[in-house]
Order: structure tokens, then sequence, then C-alpha cells
């Protein structure tokens, strides 16, 4: 569940009025919780991302490509937070060479 202040600044945000995986806005957008940390959906604007309804049933396929998106968006503080059980520079690096510049 999105806080309503943080569910209010999403829908300000043009990013969050398309698909960011597809770029389309054709069927309804939904949001997705990208980041699970300590068993807990994370609600930070990085971590929430507008996803296409066909889409997002189908997370598992595009689950990669949804982290490259994440982790770019990202301050470096932010994946300093949450680089705990994995060096999140090191697989964002990964990301951008298999996807390239977000």
């Amino acid at each position: 569940m999105i806080p309503e202040p943080l569910r209010n600044q999403l829908s300000e945000d043009p990013f969050y009025k398309k698909c960011c995986i597809t770029g389309h806005k054709n069927e309804r957008i939904e949001f997705h919780h990208n980041l699970i940390f300590a068993g807990k959906q994370v609600n930070r604007k990085f971590c929430i991302l507008p996803l296409l309804q066909s889409v997002h049933r189908n997370i598992v396929k595009y689950r990669e490509k949804c982290d490259w998106i994440m982790w770019n968006r990202a301050t470096r503080e932010e994946r300093e937070e949450f680089s705990k059980a994995i060096n999140i520079d090191y697989r964002l690096g990964y990301l951008n060479e298999k996807y390239g510049e977000y």
C-alpha cells in the first residue's frame, strides 16, 4: 500500500503516466513496488514503477529491466542504503552494460 502523500506525488509526476518498460499508456497503469527489503515493500519514489497491467502480470519476465530502471533512478545514497546483501553499484554496472545508459 502506497501512503497517500507519496501516491499524490506519483500521480503528479509525468514519469508515472506511462509504462516505464514499454513507454505505452494504452491500458491501465499500475504502480509496482520493485524493491522488497527486509521482507517489506519499500515505499520510496525511486522503487515504485509504473507498469502496464499486462506487464505487471508478467513481472518475472521484466524483473531485470525493472531493476535497471529502479537503480538508475536511485541516488547514490539510496543505493548505499539498500546495498546490504549485494553490491548495488556492481549490479547497476552490469545492468547498464546489458541495457545501456538509462
